[in-house]
């Protein structure tokens, strides 16, 4: 049997690889970092790598565009795991610099929006360098040239860097925050629906019309189906035209959830499946008596009945 490769959005000691590391055997499978998102995933879609670990959601910034976007377009990929990472961050920087020295940090945008307050309270002249991650930012620091003096990153790198002093720690605004991961593979056979599942899909909007959104929330809707997340994000082809990615409790195997899914790709024929899967937290979804799955096959039955004249 092959090894299992995956990869994740790097460098190495990346909340996402942290994420990586809760999947059973991650440990001791090959683990490959990637520079960006579209990296990560385009070696899967290649088959050089068996499945991807990328961020999708934050708690304080909601969801990471350069994810949904990726996942919305190109060839399919389906997401079989979640996994949920306290996110914490520390203030790093060279042996001898000091919060006096500091007048530029580098860290990823989701970061910096996350420890705002506490810059803003403690270096208010500090000017902001985009980094690709929050632990590229920090290893940045051990250049030469590097054109910022500190880094916001996970104490993790802290930790395994040597050469990286920790001048300021849990600077982050929301000591309650948290990131959701997804683990993306190639299209297969669907994860077993445990009872307390996610489906994520992207339905583009068929055409911009009074009551166009609320006709696909419909389809969730009259069938008892939550919503957890629903976000818009532009196609990218014209001004004003959008797709619909989102996040329903239940699995695709649930009499409800396929209706529901059958009712989007009427209405919306490129409705992309993103997967169904286990819910990170292990919450149940709610379902009301008359969208179980019984019912369902009480009223399918029915319908039956009529049409043969029993």
């Amino acid at each position: 049997m092959s090894p299992v490769t995956y990869t994740f959005l790097g460098p190495e000691g990346t909340f996402t690889e942290a994420a990586l590391l809760q999947v059973p055997g991650a440990a001791d499978a090959t683990r490959i970092p990637c520079t960006n998102v579209n990296v990560a995933l385009d070696r899967v879609r290649a088959g050089e790598a068996d499945a991807a670990m990328v961020p999708i959601e934050n708690s304080v910034e909601g969801g990471v565009t350069a994810t949904l976007d990726a996942i919305a377009t190109g060839r399919e990929l389906r997401i079989i795991r979640e996994a949920l990472v306290p996110i914490t961050f520390v203030l790093v920087a060279r042996p001898g610099v000091e919060l006096s020295d500091i007048k530029r940090i580098s860290t990823h945008g989701h970061a910096w929006a996350q420890c705002r307050l506490w810059v803003d309270e403690h270096l208010p002249n500090a000017d902001y360098v985009p980094g690709s991650s929050t632990a590229a930012s920090a290893m940045g620091l051990l250049e030469d040239d590097a054109p910022y003096e500190a880094a916001i990153c996970a104490p993790l790198v802290a930790a395994e860097q040597p050469g990286l002093n920790v001048l300021a720690e849990d600077i982050g605004d929301n000591p309650e925050a948290v990131t959701r991961f997804i683990l993306v593979s190639r299209p297969g056979v669907l994860p077993d629906r445990t009872g307390a599942d996610k489906t994520s899909v992207v339905v583009p909007l068929p055409e911009d019309h009074p009551g166009a959104l609320m006709e696909i929330l419909d389809q969730f809707a009259s069938r008892g189906v939550n919503l957890s997340r629903i976000e818009s994000r532009p196609t990218g082809q014209y001004l004003g035209h959008y797709f619909f990615s989102i996040d329903a409790d239940g699995h695709a195997t649930d009499s409800r959830v396929a209706d529901a899914l059958a009712g989007l790709h009427r209405i919306s024929p490129a409705t992309r499946f993103l997967g169904s899967y286990a819910r990170a937290d292990k919450q149940p979804a709610v379902v009301a008596p008359h969208t179980s799955d019984a019912a369902f096959a009480s009223a399918h039955a029915w319908v039956d009945s009529i049409i043969k004249g029993s």
